[in-house]
């Protein structure tokens, strides 16, 4: 449906095996977080049936995620992490407009740029990690992210001029783009 502007290079994966528990503590966090802003964006637009519908099964399908993440950790003997802001997060927010229409457009097309990272950097984790448990959920998690990064830019379409959205997106990407190249690699998936 869309493109990334920026791609995250396979190094990036070296900062990730270096240190794999803070990765799953903060790929825990990660979805926590997508569970309560679904749940957030159907609390504020109780009126919009289609994304009601997409949030709830979304936030049911990222807590099913986070408790998947849970049992990994345990598996290896480690706590999940306090929460922390998360700096891309911080950055790709900033991007919001103001206005009832342009802020609701925005946050689904971030959403969707956000779930788009999540897809390239689960598959670039998949890719590194040996054969087993941990490589086979990564590769089931970045399908998963794949989809919900369309499932957002679908909702956009709905409430939105597909013209408009299609502008305001690569607006976004471009940023979105620089904001990841400025980020320092680390052990997380932003």
């Amino acid at each position: 449906m869309f493109e990334l502007k920026y791609h995250t290079p396979f190094t990036w994966t070296q900062a990730v095996l270096a240190d794999f528990d803070a990765f799953l503590q903060d790929h825990a966090a990660a979805e926590k977080k997508a569970a309560g802003m679904a749940m957030a964006m159907l609390s504020h637009y109780p009126d919009r049936k289609t994304l009601v519908r997409a949030m709830a099964d979304l936030a049911i399908e990222e807590m099913i995620h986070f408790k998947q993440v849970v049992k990994l950790l345990q598996g290896r003997d480690v706590n999940l992490a306090k929460d922390e802001k998360d700096p891309y997060i911080k950055a790709v927010r900033a991007l919001f407009r103001n206005g009832s229409d342009a802020f609701f457009m925005d946050r689904l097309l971030v959403a969707g740029v956000i779930e788009a990272r999540g897809h390239e950097r689960f598959s670039l984790v998949a890719q590194a990690l040996p054969e087993g448990k941990e490589k086979d959920f990564y590769v089931t998690i970045a399908k998963s992210e794949e989809k919900h990064k369309n499932l957002f830019i679908e909702l956009a379409y709905e409430y939105f001029d597909k013209v408009e959205v299609d502008e305001r997106l690569e607006q976004i990407l471009v940023a979105e783009a620089e904001i990841c190249s400025q980020l320092p690699f680390r052990a997380a998936l932003h």
